[in-house]
């Protein structure tokens, strides 16, 4: 698919400006109403890369959305609430045919804003800020109404007489409001089961389709990265969720069934060591050994002998 060239918007100014808003009455932060937002022309298709984090709950969606590499198509009233981080594409493409009134709220706020506060050193670490579209979060009335009434208290600090408090006090409001997503994220992982059981069957899928196939031998070990694209899925949000029904990350999982694949040639081949390793996909049958002898506790060599 064709995309236009993307549109940098560098502050919050800006934004405000094309988007036909009012000037922000803070330079480096603001809350907009989802509604007042001026709707592009009909099927007009919209690339931008903000110089600025944004933070969103919207209802009402419909048409084509795509961040970064992932693109898909929304069409529901319930509340979604999508992370946005600087310098990545975001990509908007409306439906013509939209008589769906949109709702919500849009927080962004300016990295500078963060200078010399704790969210500087911690906003990375929240990893929806690197999920695709398709894994937005999907909030009940209930979890809606909680981020609401934070957005509502960040609104009410920055109209009121700013002081030397205000500052920290809304970023206070924003570690908040960003827990809160880790929370409710948390509640999707576990309870969206027969979407993330498909994705744990393809996972299944993939690693044994891999492991037994001369990829190993001639690729080496599959990427977190690899194993997500091909699950369609970002490498951050499929760590995420398998830990949290697994306890596992991907890299665990990848590994797992490298020792698996391993075990069984050592309990069925006459292969040696080195040729086990190359086979799957070590250089250095050095590496090999050691890391089995890391998840097994025993070397290869001993695991073999445990069968004589």
């Amino acid at each position: 698919m064709e995309h236009n060239q993307a549109q940098r918007i560098k502050t919050i100014s800006e934004f405000h400006q094309l988007r036909g808003l009012p000037k922000p009455e803070h330079p480096l932060i603001s809350i907009i109403d989802y509604h007042s937002i001026k709707r592009p022309i009909e099927g007009e298709e919209i690339n931008w890369i903000f110089d600025f984090y944004q933070i969103s709950v919207k209802r009402g969606i419909d048409g084509k959305f795509r961040y970064g590499q992932q693109e898909y198509d929304f069409d529901f009233d319930e509340g979604v609430m999508f992370f946005i981080a600087p310098n990545q594409v975001f990509n908007i493409q409306v439906d013509k045919n939209s008589k769906t009134e949109k709702s919500g709220w849009m927080l962004l706020i300016h990295p500078d804003f963060f200078w010399n506060t704790s969210l500087a050193r911690t906003i990375k670490q929240h990893e929806f800020f690197d999920y695709s579209v398709n894994e937005a979060l999907f909030l009940s009335q209930k979890e809606e109404k909680t981020l609401q009434g934070i957005i509502e208290n960040i609104r009410h600090e920055y109209h009121a007489n700013i002081d030397k408090f205000s500052k920290q006090i809304i970023i206070s409001h924003i570690e908040t409001l960003l827990n809160y997503s880790e929370r409710f994220y948390h509640r999707q992982f576990i309870t969206r089961e027969k979407v993330n059981h498909q994705v744990l069957e393809r996972l299944e899928q993939l690693l044994s389709a891999y492991f037994t196939s001369d990829d190993l031998a001639t690729r080496g070990l599959p990427s977190v990265h690899y194993v997500a694209d091909a699950l369609n899925l970002s490498p951050k949000y499929l760590s995420g969720l398998l830990k949290v029904l697994t306890g596992q990350s991907t890299q665990q999982h990848i590994h797992d069934k490298l020792i698996d694949r391993a075990k069984e040639k050592l309990s069925t081949t006459s292969l040696s060591i080195s040729e086990i390793a190359f086979e799957l996909g070590f250089e250095h049958s050095q590496s090999f050994s050691k890391l089995f002898k890391n998840k097994t506790t025993v070397s290869p060599l001993e695991f073999r002998q445990s069968f004589n």
